[in-house]
């Protein structure tokens, strides 16, 4: 992603003022970089959750979405866009044996909360779920049943 693409972008982050609002700026960055990236790669046509189950070109389950989300978190820091969150390592949560899932994350530099930054819930280009990690451990689910 160049030119015009990351300078629409980048004026998601103007007069940042809060880390809240911070958050808000994060979740509309990445809905607007998996729209960006997934005209380029077919993407575009990632379902919510595991919606057709891998069968449709370009459907991400959560391994995808967590990786992708986290490269694109790491891109706002590079630029230098996040003044009061840093990206921190992607986890995991497992309540059952099968019922494995994945997030990015964020921690909030002030207060050191971790969030989730969870864009599996929703169809490609939506803003994802931003969250406490303690309620995205806990199973707190988002998006269509």
């Amino acid at each position: 992603m160049g030119g015009r693409h990351w300078q629409e972008i980048r004026a998601l982050f103007t007069d940042t003022r809060t880390a809240e609002q911070e958050r808000e700026q994060i979740r509309a960055a990445i809905a607007l970089m998996e729209q960006q990236v997934g005209e380029q790669t077919g993407s575009w046509r990632d379902l919510a959750k595991n919606d057709g189950d891998g069968s449709e070109i370009g459907q991400l389950d959560c391994i995808a979405e967590s990786t992708n989300t986290t490269i694109y978190l790491k891109l706002l820091a590079q630029d230098r866009l996040l003044r009061w969150h840093q990206v921190t390592e992607r986890r995991r949560r497992n309540p059952w044996l099968f019922n494995i899932h994945w997030t990015a994350t964020i921690m909030e530099i002030q207060s050191r909360q971790e969030y989730a930054v969870d864009s599996w819930f929703f169809a490609n280009g939506h803003p994802p779920v931003i969250q406490p990690i303690e309620a995205w451990l806990a199973g707190q689910d988002f998006g269509p049943k």
